[in-house]
This record gives structure tokens, C-alpha cells and sequence, in this order.
């Protein structure tokens, strides 16, 4: 039993709970209506793939994220032109475009460029019009085999980082590592001291 002056305990259960519980039964309801919608939006933009324009691979912004790789908002002009896209003509292919984007490094770039040509390489371009072909349009039996790509096209793979196994050695089970670092601490402290003292020493034998 506590002790002291308490306030003796008086529990308000008395509210309407049944008013604010929240009920989750349009939820089946709802996983038909977007497969629904789904299927109509594929019908309306065949036969281009259902997941939309091709978007870029991208580092994650920030130091927590930025070792993972995701698909960015679109691919940079330098990236376009290194695979000899228009960039006028990009987005009429399915390609995203982003012009504000800058490449920071050179394996982006070309991981970048390698997934413009290879989507360059697969892509079946349809005429405006049935039976009035361009230059650039595919041919007649490419169209006839072409499919609607169902779900992520061209999606970016992790790789897991391989595991080296190495054998443990007498001189690894020897080594020190903790007085290793502080020895190590010791000799970034004394840097400034060192040179210092070898710059006086240095002096001295001059005169």
C-alpha cells in the first residue's frame, strides 16, 4: 500500500468507447475497387507498362540512408545525351526526365546510361496511327509480338554484400588491438609536439 497523503483512486470508465473505436470492414471492399481500377488504368495506357515512365537509380539523401540505392524522379540531360536520347523525346518513350537532377558521380552515370540503352534495346515504339509508320516506329511483326508489361519494369536488384571467410592465425590471436589504438591516440596527440621538438632540434645543430 503507498503511503503519503494520495489522492484516493476515482477511475472515469464511464466514457463511450464504442464512439471511438475505428472499424476496418471496407477494407475488402476497397482492395477490389483499386484492383478494378487498376486493370482500367492499364486497358487506357496500353501498351505501355503499367508501372509508368523509367526512372533512374539513385543513392538515398542523408548519412543515415545514403548507402541504399533507390528509383529517382527521372533521369539528368547528361545522362540523356550520353545515350543518345533527345530529351524531347524521352518522355514520349517512357522515359522520366528530371533537369534539375546533377550527376555527383562518374558510377552513376554510367550505371545510369547503361539502364537508358538497355531499355533502348527492348523498347517497342508504336505509331501515332494504326498502319502510318515513321522513322523511329518498330516493325509490323515486333508489334505483333509485344506485350504489356505487367508490375515493375526494369526493377533495381540490391546486391547483399559477399562474406570472405579468412583463418585465424596465431598472429591475429596475438595482436593487441586495444593497446594498439591507444598507442596510436598517443601519437596523433604528440604530432604537433613532435614536429616542434624536431624543428628546435633542427636548429640547434644548424648553429
Amino acid at each position: 500500500m503507498v503511503k503519503h497523503n494520495n489522492v484516493v483512486p476515482n477511475g472515469h470508465f464511464k466514457k463511450h468507447w464504442q464512439n471511438y473505436v475505428k472499424t476496418w470492414f471496407n477494407q475488402p471492399a476497397r482492395k477490389t475497387r483499386r484492383r478494378i481500377a487498376r486493370q482500367k488504368k492499364a486497358v487506357k495506357i496500353f501498351p505501355r507498362p503499367t508501372s509508368g515512365p523509367l526512372r533512374p537509380v539513385v543513392q538515398c539523401q542523408t548519412l543515415k540512408y545514403n548507402m541504399k540505392s533507390r528509383a529517382g524522379r527521372g533521369f539528368t540531360l547528361e545522362e540523356l545525351k550520353a545515350a543518345g536520347i533527345r530529351k524531347k523525346l524521352a518522355p514520349t518513350i517512357g522515359i522520366a526526365v528530371d533537369h534539375r537532377r546533377k550527376n555527383r558521380s562518374l558510377e552513376g552515370l554510367q550505371a545510369n546510361v547503361q539502364r537508358l540503352k538497355t531499355y533502348k534495346a527492348k523498347l517497342v515504339i508504336f505509331p501515332r496511327r494504326a498502319r502510318k509508320f515513321k522513322a523511329g516506329d518498330s516493325a509490323p511483326e515486333e508489334l505483333a509480338t509485344a506485350t504489356q508489361v505487367q508490375g515493375p519494369y526494369m526493377p533495381i536488384v540490391h546486391e547483399k554484400p559477399t562474406v570472405e571467410l579468412v583463418k585465424v592465425t596465431d598472429q591475429m590471436k596475438s595482436f593487441r588491438a586495444y593497446a594498439k589504438l591507444r598507442v596510436e591516440r598517443m601519437n596523433q596527440r604528440q604530432v604537433g609536439a613532435r614536429l616542434k621538438k624536431a624543428a628546435e632540434a633542427e636548429k640547434e645543430e644548424k648553429k
